[in-house]
């Protein structure tokens, strides 16, 4: 295992900025579309910005608005967001091991941790630049709230989401995680194997199911690197 901290953590927060920018600004229009939809959905502006200081992950939030806005109960819609973000307890747990500190110190900075971020700082070793991860997250928690504050105070002004072509940004947002990640050949295989795993399951199971589920495909790379 590498060192805990990269040897110079100001790069390396400098370095995930400008890495994270891209996400961010994306995010933002992700975020401008949740303020928009759960307005729609019923919710005061309050509690969609509320929602994004406090949940910041955006299937969660849209499941969520997505279950209310169909009458469902709140419990389901508790229920459909823990699912979703269910993906980031092996991602904590992969995270872990390059913390410093003790439990509640982690799990302070493990909530740092979103997809992008998560992804980013990875080294080559299997070990996470924790600065790089900090400065990835912090352009994109800032504009997720900015986008929410305009999509729920300016709903009015902006209409429908699919009009501008906002439904698009979710999928081409998680293409762009995925794409440094193909460049190993036992990757690319893991990432073809979840991806027919979801597609299988998208169609009849729960949301956050097929993703969940998908996630075992991971096992795979996690045996070829246990492998000598």
């Amino acid at each position: 295992m590498a060192s805990l901290d990269s040897p110079d953590p100001r790069a390396s927060f400098r370095a995930g900025l400008l890495v994270g920018l891209p996400f961010a600004v994306a995010g933002g229009l992700l975020s401008l579309s949740f303020g928009v939809i759960a307005r729609d959905a019923g919710f005061s502006a309050v509690a969609a910005i509320t929602m994004s200081l406090i949940v910041f992950a955006g299937s969660a939030q849209f499941a969520s608005v997505a279950i209310l806005a169909a009458g469902g109960n709140p419990a389901a819609a508790v229920a459909a967001a823990s699912l979703m973000n269910s993906r980031f307890l092996p991602m904590g747990a992969a995270l872990a091991p390059s913390l410093p500190g003790g439990r509640w110190k982690r799990a302070a900075q493990g909530q740092a941790v979103v997809d992008s971020s998560w992804a980013i700082s990875i080294r080559p070793d299997g070990s996470f630049d924790r600065w790089k991860l900090f400065g990835t997250t912090a352009p994109q928690f800032l504009t997720w709230q900015l986008g929410t504050i305009a999509g729920a105070f300016g709903g009015d002004l902006i209409g429908d989401v699919d009009r501008w072509g906002l439904d698009a940004i979710y999928p081409a947002f998680f293409v762009a995680i995925l794409l440094p990640e193909l460049r190993d050949r036992d990757r690319i295989g893991v990432a073809l194997a979840g991806a027919a795993i979801a597609l299988a399951l998208v169609s009849f199971t729960p949301p956050g199911v097929p993703v969940l589920v998908a996630s075992v495909a991971a096992l795979w790379g996690l045996r070829r690197r246990a492998i000598p």
